[in-house]
């Protein structure tokens, strides 16, 4: 009861914000935008060593990023461009956050964990590149675990408990393993000829 109770205050509190900012009638593309910026931001906290604010600020583009496509979809204004555009920043949005730990241990000269980041980096973009690449020729590639959501929810545990290590730890592994998974489904798909029309490919 509590749980619900929560649930449909959020909800409300959600429509009221997303129905005030429709009715300025700003594009949901600049919003989209300015979440890249508030991500940007974290990015600089995160290179400073500051990851509980860090942390703070992710969670508001968090937020922000939920804000756009429920405008969009208010104002009617849904658009294959405006997914494009979002989908893009979010890659953007995710290596800024990547580069901030790297400029930190970088610049505390903590090699092994400059590396760490890397990796994390590169399982986080591929994980993304894998299923918009296999969607290219099956018709949905969702196996795996460690999607955006997922991955930002660990970035923000990390910050605000001051465990960032153990966090790039899960992503660099779990990321790599999903790709993998992705890899392996796609190629069970396409073996089975499971594939989006017009696709002819000889496995």
């Amino acid at each position: 009861m509590i749980t619900r109770s929560i649930g449909a205050g959020c909800r409300w509190l959600l429509e009221k914000i997303v129905a005030a900012i429709a009715a300025t009638g700003i594009n949901p593309n600049v919003l989209t935008a300015f979440g890249l910026f508030v991500n940007l931001w974290a990015a600089l906290l995160f290179a400073e060593g500051m990851f509980r604010s860090g942390a703070a600020v992710i969670f508001l583009a968090g937020f922000l990023d939920m804000l756009d496509g429920q405008v969009a979809r208010r104002e009617q204004r849904v658009t294959a461009f405006g997914a494009f555009f979002d989908s893009t920043l979010d890659r953007y949005s995710d290596m800024a956050l990547y580069m901030g730990l790297l400029v930190y241990y970088a610049v505390n000269e903590r090699a092994s964990y400059v590396v760490l980041a890397a990796v994390a980096t590169a399982g986080s973009v591929m994980v993304s590149y894998a299923r918009a690449r296999a969607e290219s020729l099956i018709p949905t590639c969702k196996v795996g675990f460690m999607e955006r959501p997922e991955r930002l929810v660990l970035l923000i545990l990390g910050g605000t408990f001051d465990r960032m290590a153990p966090v790039l730890w899960v992503i660099a592994l779990v990321s790599t393993i999903t790709v993998i998974h992705r890899v392996v489904y796609t190629w069970q798909e396409t073996k089975a000829g499971r594939t989006l029309p017009g696709i002819h490919l000889v496995v």
